[in-house]
C-alpha cells in the first residue's frame, strides 16, 4: 500500500465526550472527500519533539466514509503523554494539524461469511464504530456481529447511546459493553474474555478483531487459540 502524502487538516469541532476523552472533527480543505476503509488510521505530526519520528502519533478514524472531506478522531488523555497533552491543551477549533493517511489493513473481511467478534478496550472502539456504522448504512450482508467493549466504569463508556440505537437498526449486531470496576444491570460485568468464550462454546466459524491495550490483546489471542481457532482468524490493532 502506497504511503499517503502529508496534508493539512483544520479542526472544525471538538467535543468533550467523557471525563478523559475528546472527539476531534478534522476537515481537509484540499480534498473534496476523504477516501478510506473503515478500520484505517491517520498519523499526526505534532510539534512536541525535534525528531520527526518522536512527533508522530497514530489514531484510528472513528467516523465512516460519508463522501465528505471531514473525519473524526477519538482520543483519550494519556498520563504523561506528550501527544495527547498537546491535543487536549493546545488544539482549538480552527487549529491546523499535519497528518498522513488514511493507512492500514485492519479492515473488514470480504466477504463477511463468518460471525464477527469485535473485541476492544478504551478508545480501541473507534475503528469498530466506523465498521458497524458502515455495514448498517450500506446494508452489507453479514452473519452475527458482536461488539464486546471493555472499560472500567459507566463514565468510561464511549458512543453508548449510539451503539445501543444501532442494535435496533442492524438486526444481527450485538453490542456488549462490559464493566470491570463497577457493577451494573444494563450490560456485562468483569472482563471481555469470558464474554466471547461464552458466545463461542459451539466453536462456530468466526473471525476475531482485537483493538486496545497490549495485555488485553495478548490474553485474547491466547484464549481464542485455546478454544481451537486458528491464529489466522485473529486480526489485531495495538494501542499504546
Amino acid at each position: 500500500m502506497a504511503i499517503q502524502p502529508w496534508r493539512k487538516g483544520k479542526v472544525i469541532k471538538i467535543d468533550d465526550h467523557t471525563h478523559n476523552t475528546k472527539r476531534f472533527w478534522i476537515e481537509v480543505p484540499e480534498l473534496d472527500k476523504v477516501d478510506f476503509m473503515p478500520g484505517q488510521f491517520v498519523t499526526l505530526d505534532l510539534p512536541i519533539h525535534e525528531k520527526p519520528n518522536k512527533r508522530w502519533r497514530s489514531y484510528s478514524i472513528a467516523s465512516w466514509p460519508d463522501g465528505t472531506n471531514v473525519f473524526e478522531l477519538l482520543i483519550v488523555l494519556a498520563e504523561k503523554g506528550l501527544g495527547t497533552t498537546y491535543l487536549f491543551n493546545e488544539v482549538k477549533v480552527g487549529s491546523e494539524l499535519t497528518f498522513r493517511g488514511p493507512q492500514g489493513v485492519f479492515t473488514l473481511p470480504q466477504p463477511m461469511e463468518k460471525d464477527l467478534f469485535l473485541i476492544c478496550t478504551g478508545t480501541g472502539i473507534a475503528p469498530f464504530r466506523s465498521m458497524v456504522n458502515y455495514i448498517q448504512l450500506h446494508d452489507i450482508p453479514t452473519k452475527n456481529i458482536y461488539l464486546i467493549f471493555g472499560c472500567r466504569r459507566k463514565e468510561d463508556l464511549l458512543y453508548y447511546d449510539e451503539l445501543r440505537a444501532l442494535e435496533e437498526k442492524l438486526p444481527r449486531f450485538h453490542y456488549l459493553p462490559t464493566l470491570s470496576r463497577e457493577h451494573w444491570e444494563s450490560g456485562r460485568n468483569g472482563y471481555v474474555h469470558p464474554v466471547y468464550e461464552e458466545l463461542c462454546v459451539q466453536k462456530q466459524d468466526a473471525c476475531f478483531f482485537l483493538c486496545g491495550w497490549k495485555h488485553m490483546i495478548d490474553e485474547a489471542k491466547k484464549r481464542i487459540q485455546e478454544m481451537g481457532y486458528d491464529k489466522r482468524s485473529i486480526h489485531q490493532e495495538l494501542y499504546g
